[in-house]
Order: C-alpha cells, then sequence, then structure tokens
C-alpha cells in the first residue's frame, strides 16, 4: 500500500538558517561505496522532546526533519511519499520504491534491505529517470529526509536528513550507514517494539525541491566551464596571489580603467614585456577574449617579482595604490594624464577651526581611498560619521591661533571636498591589539548598503549641485585569520543585472545574500534564534569571511565608467601580437601532433662549414637562427625519399640538385662527427637511411653537403671518388676526403676553409700547394715564411703532421680535419707541425700555433663580471663579460680585469656567486697554485659547491693591495648614532697588530664622526643573539675580537663617563612576548640606588631614543638568567635597583619587532616594470 501526500502549506515560505547543526557520526555514501566529503546536513533522530513525535504526522514531521537551509534558497515544491515495505526479509539485495513526482522530475527510494556492503541498512533517494531519458545537462537542487518508521506504532522512527545536487552523473544521494539492522529488530527505546515489526516497516521521503537561482548551488565543479556559465573568466592562482586576482577584476569592470589602460602608448616591442603597462593591457585583453583562465606571470614577472614574492600575500590597499602609480606614470605627456586622478581621486581638507574668533588654519589634500574604522562601528555611514568627527581643542589642550589671537577654543577634524567617481573605501579589518600586543583580525559584524549618499560629509561649501549618490560595484573579501587566508571579489559588471563571484579562477554567479549579509563578518546569525543553545556553546561562531574594501560608483557617473570596452578600444598592435601568438601557438600545437610524421635533418654545407670557428665540422646543438655557422634543418616527412630531400636542399640553398651529393654523418670513437661515406641511392625513405646510420646519438639525421666541381655533358655530376658505374657497382678509388682549416695567428681565429681529395699515397707536404692555391697565396707568401700543418685528431688530440710522410702512413681518411697556417721558417724548421707537450702550451692573449689556440678553444668560458653591491658602485662599474682561458692563475685574470677596469690588478678582490639568489659568496683567497677553472668549479666540498654560479664572479675594487689587505682584520661594526633608534652599518679595516683604540679611530675616518674630543668618548662593545656580551677594553688587540659575535659602537652617556663600577649597570635586551624571542639592539643601562621606576623610565626612554607610542608600548621586565624564570613586570613605584639584586640579571623590553616589514613579515611591496 502507498501512502502520498503533498504539502499544502506555502511553499516559499522557507525560514532561512545560516548555521548547520551539528552532524552526528554517520556516512553520506553513494550506492557504489564511495565515500563523498561534500555532505550537508545530517540530523539524527532524538527522542528527547517535550512532546512525543509521530512519524504520520507529515506537518510537524518535515519542519523536524527539514531544518532552514544555510543558503536560504526559494523554495519550489515540497513533497512527501510514503513506501510501505512488507517482507523486508524476503526482499532482494536492492530494492526501488514507487516513483513519485517532485518539482517535476520523477523521484523514487532506493533500498539495500540489508546494507550496501555493510552490517546496516542503506537507504538513498535517487531520479526516478528511464535508463538513457535524463536530459543532457539536468540538474536539480533538493533538500531531503528519509524516515524509517514503525506503521503500528508511529513514535518509533529514526531519520537523517542531507541536501544535495542531482545530475546525470550523480543520479542518486543517502545513507550507506542509514540504521544498524541489529537495532531495526531489537525493542526501540523505552518501548518493548522494535521499528521493524512482522517483516514490516515505512519509509517516507520528505522533498524540498530548491531554486538554483545562480547555477551553482551545491556544484561539486568538476568539469565546471566560467565562460559558459557566465560570460567571464577567472585569473589563475600562483601561489599566494588571490589578493592580486581579487585587485585586477576589480579594476578590469571598471570599464573607463580599463580603456585608459588600453591607451597607454606601449607599441615598443622590445622593451613590453618588462612594461607592467604593457603586460596589464594584455592580461585585459585576454580577459576579454580568453574561453579559460588567464595567468598573471606576464605580469607579476614585469613587476621584478621573483618566485618567493608570489608566495607572500600583500596588502591590497598597498599594491593599488603603487599600481595606480606606475600606471599615472605611464600615461605621463600623454591626453590621459589625468584620467586617474579624475576616476579615483577626491579632495580632503585637514582643518583646525577656532570657535570664538575668526581664525582657521587648513590644507587640502588629494586622497585616492579611505580608510575606514571597522571597530567601534556598526555600518558604512557610522564609520564615515566617525571620520569627519570633531575634535574640540579647549582648556588645557586650547590651540594658538598666532600672536593676534593667542590660545583658543577650536574644532579639529577633516571634511571631504569631493568624492571621486570610483570610491574605494577600505575597511580596517587588521588592526593593533595593545591588550595581546600583536595584530588581529576583527571580525565584528559591519553592514555596509547598496547604496549611500555621501552629500551629509561633505564640506558645507562643496559643489552639490549634482547629486553624491553612489552604487556599490564591488566587494573584495578576507576569508581567514590574519596569518593565513583567501581573498576573492564579487563584483557588478553592469550597472544592472547579476552579481558574480570571482574567486581565483573560477567565476560563478552571486546572490544579494552572498554579497552583502554573508560578507558583513560577526557570528553566524540565524532568524529562529541562536544556532546552539547556550549549554552547547557559549560564545557564537564567528564568520571567518568579511569585506575589506568596498567599490562605489558615482549614480550619476555609472554609464561613464561601465561604458562598454569594444574591439576599436583595444590597441591595434596588441591584437596583433595576440593573433601571432595564437598562430604560432597551433603551429606549435600541430607540429607536436604530427612530429611523429616527420624527422628532423641537420645539414652542413660549405657555407656552415665556413662560418664555424670551433672544434670539428659544426656544433649540432647550435641554432641556426642565430648562429650562421650552425647546422641547416630541415623537417622531412619520414617517408618522403632521400630524392626528395636533395631537392628540397636544393631549392633552399639555390643550387641543381644534380651537383648535390649527401655525406651520412657519424659517431666515431674518439667522440668526433665526422661524414663516413656518400649516399648513392636516393631511394630509400630518409627514416630508412637514418635507420642505416650506425651509432647516431641525435634524433635527427646529420649530413653533410658536397657540391659537385665538374659536370659531363649532360649536367650530370662528376664525383671524384665512389663513383657509380653502368651496372650499379659503386666505385671507391684511393682519394680520400678531407676538410681545410685556416688559423690566422694575426687574427687569432679559426675559420673552416672548405675540402679538398687527395690520394692517399701522396707525401703530406703535397697538401700545401693546394692551400696555397685555395687561398689565393700564391703571390703573398714571404720566402722566410711556410706553410704549418696539424691535424686535428680530437678536440683535445692536434698533432703535428711529418712532411715527408703519407697520407697513407700519416692514417688520414675520409671526414679528417687538417688545419693550417702561416708561419716564419724561424720559428718551424720544418715549416710542418711539430709536437711539444701539452702543458707547454702558454696561457696568453695571443696564440703563435693552432695547438696552442685549439688548447685555448677547448677551455675558453665566458664568464660574467659584476660590481660587489655593497663594497663598489655599479654605476662607476658596469657589469661586463669576457671570454677567458679557465688555466689562467689568479694574478692572470687580475690582470685582465684590471686591464677592462682600469685599475691596478693587485686592488682588486673577487667574489663568487650564489646560484639561488645571485647575492655575493665569500671573498676567493689569492693562491699560487689557483686557476679560473679551479675558482670557478672547485672541487673538494660536494654539495656546498653546488650552490655556486660557475659562470659568474663579483669584484670589488680596493684602496689598498691585496698583500697590504692580508695585513689587515675587516670588522662589521655598528654604529648607534641616536640612543639604540638607528643603527650605521661599516665595515672597518684594522691592522691585525691593532687594538679597539685603532678601531675607534677607524670608525671615526671611516664614518666622517667628530673626533672623541668634540663629540664625546666612544666605547665598543659586544653582542650575541640580541644580547649583551662585554665590553670591549680599548686595549683589547682586534685579533682577539670573536668573529661570532656582532661589534657595536656607541658614545657613551655623559651620567656614565665617570662610573667605574661595573656593578652600577644591568644589560638590557628586547623581547616579544617570550624572553626567548630576543630582537633588537642590546646595551647596558646604568642603576641608580632609591630610584623609581617611574624616573628610570625617563632615563631609559632618553638613553633609547625611543619617543611616542614607540616607548609607551614597551612593558619592562627583570628576566632571570635561567632560561626557565618568567619574567617579572615592573610597576613605576618599584625600584630597579633593589629587584635587579642579581649581578646576572637583565632588564628585559617586552614589544613587538618593528624592524620586521608587514605583518606577514614579507618583504616590502614594490613594482618594477
Amino acid at each position: 500500500m502507498l501512502t502520498f501526500y503533498e504539502d499544502a502549506n506555502n511553499p516559499e515560505a522557507a525560514s532561512p538558517n545560516a548555521m548547520a547543526v551539528d552532524p552526528p557520526e554517520e556516512h553520506i555514501v553513494e550506492p557504489n561505496g564511495t565515500e563523498t566529503g561534500d555532505v550537508a546536513i545530517i540530523t539524527p533522530d532524538s527522542t528527547e522532546n517535550a512532546t512525543v513525535m509521530l512519524a504520520n504526522d507529515f506537518v510537524a514531521m518535515k519542519d523536524h526533519v527539514l531544518p532552514p537551509l544555510v543558503e536560504e534558497p526559494h523554495v519550489l515544491e515540497d513533497q512527501i511519499f510514503t513506501w510501505e515495505v512488507v517482507s523486508w526479509a524476503n526482499m532482494t539485495k536492492k530494492e526501488h520504491g514507487p516513483a513519485f513526482q517532485a518539482g517535476g522530475f520523477p523521484w523514487r527510494i532506493l533500498l539495500f534491505p540489508f546494507g550496501n556492503n555493510v552490517d546496516q541498512c542503506s537507504i538513498y533517494l535517487e531520479h526516478g529517470f528511464n535508463n538513457n531519458e535524463v536530459p543532457e545537462d539536468w540538474s536539480c537542487c533538493v533538500q531531503f529526509a528519509l524516515v524509517l518508521w514503525n506503521p503500528n506504532d508511529p513514535s518509533i522512527f529514526y531519520h537523517h536528513s542531507a541536501h544535495h545536487r542531482f545530475t546525470k552523473e550523480e543520479s542518486d544521494w543517502g545513507f550507506t550507514r542509514f540504521l544498524e539492522r541489529r537495532k531495526m529488530y531489537a525493542p526501540w527505546e523505552n518501548s518493548e517494539r522494535p521499528l521493524v515489526e512482522n517483516e514490516c516497516a515505512n519509509i517516507t521521503a520528505y522533498v524540498r525541491v530548491v531554486e538554483d537561482e545562480t547555477g551553482v548551488l551545491w556544484h561539486n565543479f568538476n568539469n565546471y566551464d566560467s565562460k559558459r556559465e557566465t560570460g567571464f573568466v577567472g585569473l589563475k592562482n600562483q601561489g599566494a596571489t588571490c589578493y592580486l586576482n581579487s585587485l585586477l577584476q576589480s579594476l578590469y569592470f571598471t570599464n573607463a580603467f580599463r580603456k585608459a589602460i588600453y591607451q597607454i602608448p606601449t607599441q615598443l616591442q622590445e622593451e613590453s614585456m618588462n612594461n607592467s603597462a604593457y603586460t596589464l593591457q594584455r592580461l585585459f585583453y585576454q580577459l576579454q577574449t580568453s574561453n579559460t583562465a588567464v595567468g598573471t606571470a606576464e605580469l607579476t614577472k614585469s613587476f621584478g617579482w621573483e618566485t618567493r614574492h608570489i608566495f607572500e600575500q600583500q596588502d591590497v590597499q598597498e599594491l593599488s595604490r603603487k599600481l595606480m602609480e606606475r600606471m599615472e606614470e605611464k600615461m605621463k605627456n600623454t591626453e590621459n594624464e589625468k584620467v586617474l586622478a579624475q576616476m579615483f581621486s577626491g579632495k580632503i581638507k585637514t582643518y583646525i577651526s577656532c570657535i570664538n574668533v575668526p581664525y582657521e588654519s587648513s590644507r587640502v589634500e588629494d586622497f585616492w581611498d579611505v580608510q575606514l574604522n571597522v571597530s567601534g562601528n556598526k555600518n558604512l555611514l557610522e564609520s564615515l560619521q566617525d571620520y569627519i568627527q570633531v575634535e574640540k581643542l579647549d582648556g588645557e589642550n586650547q590651540y594658538f591661533a598666532g600672536e593676534q589671537y593667542k590660545l583658543q577654543d577650536a574644532n579639529k577634524g577633516v571634511i571631504f571636498q569631493s568624492f571621486p567617481d570610483v570610491l574605494h573605501l577600505q575597511l580596517k579589518r587588521f588592526e593593533y591589539d595593545i591588550q595581546r600586543d600583536t595584530m588581529m583580525k576583527i571580525n565584528d559584524r559591519y553592514e555596509f548598503p547598496e547604496e549611500f549618499d555621501a552629500a551629509p560629509y561633505l564640506d558645507k561649501e562643496a559643489d552639490k549641485t549634482e547629486a553624491w549618490g553612489y552604487q556599490l560595484h564591488g566587494v573584495l573579501v578576507h576569508s581567514g585569520d590574519l596569518n593565513a587566508g583567501h581573498y576573492y571579489a564579487f563584483l557588478k559588471p553592469n550597472k544592472d543585472g547579476w552579481w558574480y563571484k570571482y574567486d581565483d579562477d573560477k567565476v560563478t554567479k552571486a546572490t544579494r545574500r552572498e554579497v552583502l549579509e554573508e560578507n558583513f563578518g560577526g557570528p553566524f546569525k540565524t532568524p529562529n534564534g541562536p544556532t546552539r543553545t547556550p549549554s552547547q556553546k557559549k560564545t557564537p561562531t564567528m564568520r571567518p569571511n568579511s569585506a575589506y574594501m568596498l567599490v562605489y560608483i558615482r549614480k550619476s557617473k555609472l554609464d561613464k565608467v561601465l561604458c562598454p570596452v569594444t574591439a576599436e578600444d583595444t590597441p591595434q598592435h596588441l591584437q596583433q601580437r595576440f593573433e601571432e601568438e595564437v598562430a604560432a601557438r597551433e603551429a606549435r600545437r600541430k607540429e607536436r601532433e604530427e612530429q611523429h610524421l616527420y624527422l628532423g635533418i641537420k645539414v652542413i654545407t660549405e657555407a656552415t662549414f665556413q662560418q664555424h670557428s670551433g672544434t670539428d665540422l659544426t656544433s649540432f646543438d647550435a641554432n641556426p637562427e642565430q648562429d650562421p655557422a650552425a647546422p641547416r634543418f630541415y623537417r622531412q616527412l619520414r617517408n618522403s625519399t632521400m630524392q626528395e630531400l636533395v631537392d628540397t636542399i636544393g631549392e633552399d640553398t639555390g643550387l641543381d640538385p644534380r651537383r648535390i651529393r649527401l655525406w651520412i654523418m657519424v659517431n666515431r670513437q674518439n667522440k668526433t662527427i665526422r661524414p663516413d661515406q656518400p649516399v648513392m641511392d636516393l631511394r630509400p625513405t630518409v627514416e630508412d637511411t637514418f635507420n642505416r646510420a650506425t651509432a647516431h646519438r641525435d634524433q635527427a639525421l646529420r649530413v653533410w653537403v658536397e657540391v659537385a666541381e665538374d659536370i659531363n655533358a649532360d649536367g650530370e655530376a662528376v664525383w671524384p671518388t665512389y663513383r657509380g658505374q653502368e651496372n650499379g657497382v659503386i666505385v671507391k678509388n684511393d682519394l680520400i676526403l678531407l676538410f681545410l682549416k685556416w688559423f690566422d695567428v694575426e687574427s687569432q681565429t679559426l675559420k673552416g676553409v672548405g675540402h679538398t681529395y687527395i690520394s692517399k699515397e701522396k707525401k703530406v707536404e703535397e697538401l700545401v700547394p693546394i692551400i696555397i692555391t685555395k687561398m689565393g697565396w700564391r703571390d703573398k707568401l714571404s720566402s722566410d715564411e711556410k706553410i704549418q700543418l696539424w691535424e686535428e685528431i680530437k678536440p683535445n688530440m692536434i698533432e703535428g703532421l711529418k712532411a715527408k710522410q703519407t697520407l697513407k702512413a700519416a692514417e688520414l681518411q675520409d671526414g679528417d680535419i687538417v688545419c693550417f697556417q702561416r708561419m716564419h721558417e724561424k720559428k718551424s724548421r720544418l715549416g710542418l707541425g711539430e709536437s711539444k707537450p701539452a702543458e707547454e702550451a702558454k696561457v696568453s692573449d695571443r696564440f703563435d700555433d693552432a695547438r696552442e689556440y685549439y688548447d685555448f678553444l677547448l677551455n675558453k668560458k665566458t664568464v660574467k663580471f659584476h660590481a660587489h653591491p655593497q663594497k663598489c658602485d655599479p654605476q662607476q662599474f658596469p657589469s661586463f663579460e669576457m671570454v677567458l682561458n679557465s688555466k689562467m692563475s689568479y694574478d692572470k685574470l687580475a690582470e685582465k680585469i684590471g686591464d677592462r677596469l682600469e685599475v691596478d690588478p693587485t686592488h682588486l678582490r673577487f667574489y663568487t656567486v650564489n646560484a639561488s639568489s645571485y647575492n655575493p659568496r665569500t671573498a676567493i683567497k689569492r693562491g699560487p697554485n689557483q686557476t679560473l677553472l679551479s675558482i670557478l668549479n672547485p672541487t673538494g666540498y660536494g654539495q656546498l659547491n653546488m650552490n655556486q654560479r660557475p659562470d659568474a664572479l663579483f669584484f670589488e675594487v680596493l684602496d689598498m693591495s691585496l698583500a697590504e689587505l692580508d695585513t689587515k682584520k675587516s670588522i662589521k661594526i655598528t654604529w648607534l648614532s641616536e640612543g639604540i633608534s638607528k643603527e650605521d652599518q661599516y665595515d672597518v679595516l684594522v691592522t691585525k697588530s691593532g687594538q679597539v683604540e685603532d678601531l675607534i679611530a677607524a670608525l671615526i675616518k671611516k664614518a666622517k664622526l667628530e673626533s672623541e674630543e668634540e663629540g664625546g668618548r666612544i666605547r665598543v662593545y659586544e653582542t650575541s643573539n640580541h644580547r649583551f656580551f662585554k665590553e670591549l677594553e680599548r686595549a683589547y688587540p682586534v685579533i682577539s675580537i670573536n668573529d661570532y659575535t656582532a661589534v657595536v659602537a656607541e658614545r657613551i652617556p655623559e651620567e656614565e663617563l665617570e662610573v667605574k663600577d661595573n656593578t652600577q649597570f644591568i644589560s638590557v635586551f628586547h623581547f616579544h612576548g617570550e624572553p626567548s624571542r630576543a630582537h633588537g639592539m642590546p646595551f647596558r643601562f646604568l642603576l641608580k640606588e632609591n630610584e623609581t621606576f617611574a624616573e628610570s623610565k625617563k632615563r631609559l626612554e632618553k638613553r633609547t631614543g625611543l619617543k611616542g607610542k614607540s616607548f609607551e608600548k614597551i612593558k619592562f621586565a627583570v628576566v632571570r638568567r635561567s632560561q626557565y624564570s618568567r619574567p617579572q613586570y615592573l610597576n613605576d613605584d618599584d625600584v630597579l635597583w633593589d629587584v635587579a639584586a642579581n649581578e646576572d640579571d637583565f632588564l628585559g623590553l617586552n614589544h613587538p619587532d618593528r624592524t620586521r616589514s608587514l605583518r606577514n613579515g614579507v618583504s616590502d611591496l614594490f613594482l618594477k616594470g
């Protein structure tokens, strides 16, 4: 029997609830057994009710099992359906209940009476569509409850509730562990009857279909497409750049700003990617045209940010201001120079106005945003009123109004003279908590309206001819606490229409409630009172998310600010650049897809060989677009023939293909790559030829192009060797193919000349006439000049050739390289190459023979030199590169760099470079056996040297020679000039045999201080871990100063000059919260007997140089040396002399470390480009 009950109540009468009740330890599981974390509300039955609830009282039960939802969606329909189950024990493993309608769709109950792979009853709700009848993209948002109850005693029941977005993919939802089977048959609580009695029970489904107003209610966002659903795209988060993304989206949808950015001239492509205006244009254009989320890497790179900056959350207000400043700079001297100021800048007047006399002091300033107090104010209007609150100056606080009026009662305050078209309001959610002595996030409830009138906050003399009404355009939200959180934005792109939520790469529609109520902050609110009873929790649960920046647009300027941005507004060069990039990406994509069809061909020609200045015939890794000596590169279909490859090369080089012959390049055992033999049969495919080429280690086919010098009457090439016969036989004669290189001693260059054929039976000296002819030297050689010959066997083996030896005896073969040079006979008795030990090859700027030059090629290194950023002026000594021999000694290196810098080489000191930070490492010690190679690639230190750049050095130009420097000790000393509030760092050189007296004299000279006679005596002391270590006597030897302590110098305060007894001093240090968290500059403080601490504090204020609030916030305590002792905080009437009775007691100053920039400890925000 079936019972069908339709709720007659108003389906729109929803009772919103913004807080979920406590879920039980139950699991919502899909029928396939997969656990899911996307579970909403699960409410177990409770029998502790004032009145007995009956399962057949469907109206009361519906209110009990379907509590108000957090999202407060509009209810479309409620349906109640009961399935009467009989013969429970005889049911199959999986049963479907009868279908019923709700919200215009079919539904049914899915039951696993014996459990879905668990020892519990499993019950689900599923849609009732037949297979293959589910509409594409169908979804339905449902809140539902399933109640299992005894039809004979409706007071016995058990239920679970949930909500879910049903889709074609997620067709069922419910409870795998609905109820343990043993409990179903056991007597129920306070009853002798079981829930399932006589194998019968009822299952009632309460189904509430709600409106999915935004299209993303309870969405799992799998395969979600922002562009398709909203028409907009998000921004990718690089690490911790959500704050940047929320600001950029806000500025992007300030259409007038976007137009202004597009009008910045950025046509100079060569410097564009370092130009933040250009990268911002690119970002905005991509947000307009892209179908997927857009990256911000180009923009942040143009800011000069590195990886560490990407993972640091910065202050949005500061970022907004710096970005505006940068864009204003880019707009200077253009017609839009004042556009940003007109759009975002208003005017505010700061004044002091006398009440009884006509006297006012005031100044008017521009403002780009307004910072409003959240603490102590309930809403935006109260904050604005608080901002312009008038302070009365009277009594002892009267204002001096000049000689004419003297002291007068006055009003002090600020008042707005005008507001900008786009008003940025910064809500001060982060403030310093003096009780906790730290920054805290204010989570108080703070309301802001969709519209407000700014006229009440304007000066009475302000222009009010046009209304000052403002409409909310954007809400930037912070979710989380002080140290960790997430940023996102709610924006209204058009004057009318939807709000949208921009959460990094995801864009969704948003309701007014999401924009306003959910971002007011404060505790979670429910219309029915507290979510939890007082016994459950006394303090309310605070929302983690709240608005921190509001964007309002003046209503009369809405059309101007939100003007349409069309393709015509986009710079033409920007569109063209993107079209080119899209085409290039498409070409690369197509190339990747078709890559398996093609084979790369690297081709050495006579022209590339003649440009080659290194070893072998070429460098196969070189880029042909940048290096004329690089082999030409062709992409050839793998199934194309070698004849087609020859035709392609001929067409590209302008040569007759009939005169072209290709030689296969192979890897020799000595690791050189040389031609092996020519390809005589052009019918095989390039892939077959590639596969037959032995010992290739390249993914491309490598060939050398030979061009025939002679042709027959038919225009066919006549080859010197490997000639084909009519019968198809290839004949190899005794000619061998040699490549010739010329080492030009005068220009110190090595170049390819070409190739030649010569019989291997001929003598080496018979190569000389061939070389003279090729070089055109027949009449240019003097009588004492000879040609010297070498064989380039491999880069580190260059052997001289003997004149009378045959080529065969010299073991020359096809593809070998002979290097020649002109040499005067007095330098070479034979006129040909002679061997000498490689270690005798000199390391100098000029090489007299080819072997020496080859040795230089083998060991040459391009090194970048930079002036030391702290010890040398980069403006005076700009960075440069030099090609050097890695065998050169330290002194030779110093000589070369000294010549380049025009400084004495003995006054140069070098530093290695940290590979991660690019900062200088330690200074390089000069040694007799050191070479450039051992400096750049030191051995024996393992992991330590992996973090060193092998191609760069810093240099420092010294005031003295290194030899003299070795007699001195370098001491880093901190000079305190204003108490301890100002620190200046100096590197001072003192003779190693000197004393602290000499250190003081050197400091006075280095820092240009007044002498001790004029400015007062100076003392020097050491500190360690932010604590005072010891004072150094003036006769103390500087060689004994500890390298692991910090050295500090200061003028001795007047009151301490005559004090000789060290027991009258107490060591002072700074800490924050716990004495173990020490920071700042320690010092010694003079104790005075019977002096109250109130008087001591006055002296401490003078001694430290800290003033005003910085000093007032300090809490003072005596700290015992024992690490386990707690600080003993001092009162004004305490006597420090008495409290600090032990010699090893410290005076601790408890206050935050103000030297740490920004609240998250991150570095200062900067924009470079």
